[in-house]
């Protein structure tokens, strides 16, 4: 077994789910690259990674279907050396307007950005709690400034899973406290929509008139804030970092 930090994210194949695997084995972690339908970007986030001197591997799963999830979490849990950090990053962000907005779409959204991160925790938290990290094991949850008490039209569905999210790091930070710290960031922009209203460059200026760093973030801000957490910050637990430039002042 290595002796490296072993570290899991899920939607770890693109965007900022990419850059946190990248910033996480820049840091010296083994990782475990988790996709739905992007095998070959996984796999090539996993050969960076092991460019950088770690061992990556690649894990495919559909987060949808909860008792697929347990399940496959369970058969996960047994074949892990070891596990140190788990980063619940993979989240399906749409809109949700209320007239055409169905049930099997909101259980959709709700299944993957919250019920799906407190399952793998739970089937993953015995192999955190014997992390021989300064700290103990780390969970670090990606949120959203706007399921913070700054909604946005039309997201409904997707700002009640991640306000679902917010409270599973509070709640899991007592009930799985002192082995396993859980934490969670909450980015503004780090990753501008590649398609939709939000793509459009006048939105984004709009968007960008309310940050007072005028300007958006990138992936690798909120990956730097996930390392921070997940591998420096030991006696952190149970709370919400905000990385939005400072638009949850304006």
């Amino acid at each position: 077994m290595s002796a490296r930090p072993l570290a899991f994210v899920t939607g770890g194949a693109r965007r900022v789910g990419a850059a946190i695997v990248d910033a996480l084995a820049r840091s010296g972690c083994d990782v475990v690259v988790h996709h739905h339908a992007s095998v070959g970007e996984a796999e090539a986030v996993a050969s960076r990674a092991r460019a950088l001197g770690v061992d990556a591997s690649v894990w495919r799963q559909d987060l949808s279907d909860p008792g697929a999830v347990d399940v496959a979490a369970a058969e996960l849990a047994s074949g892990l050396p070891r596990l140190d950090v788990l980063v619940h990053n993979a989240s399906v962000y749409e809109p949700t307007p209320l007239g055409s907005l169905t049930p099997a779409r909101a259980l959709h959204i709700h299944a993957v950005n919250a019920l799906a991160p407190l399952i793998l925790t739970r089937r993953l938290s015995g192999l955190l709690s014997a992390s021989p990290m300064r700290g103990g094991g780390s969970v670090v949850a990606l949120l959203d400034i706007h399921a913070m008490g700054r909604p946005r039209r039309d997201f409904s569905a997707y700002a009640m899973s991640k306000a679902a999210l917010g409270e599973m790091v509070r709640s899991l930070a007592r009930d799985l406290a002192p082995k396993v710290r859980v934490n969670g960031i909450a980015p503004g922009v780090v990753a501008w929509p590649e398609s939709g209203p939000e793509a459009d460059a006048s939105f984004q200026g709009r968007y960008l008139d309310r940050v007072p760093l005028a300007r958006a973030g990138s992936p690798e801000d909120a990956a730097g804030a996930v390392v921070w957490l997940a591998l420096g910050a030991p006696y952190v637990t149970g709370e919400i970092v905000r990385v939005d430039g400072g638009r949850s002042l304006a």
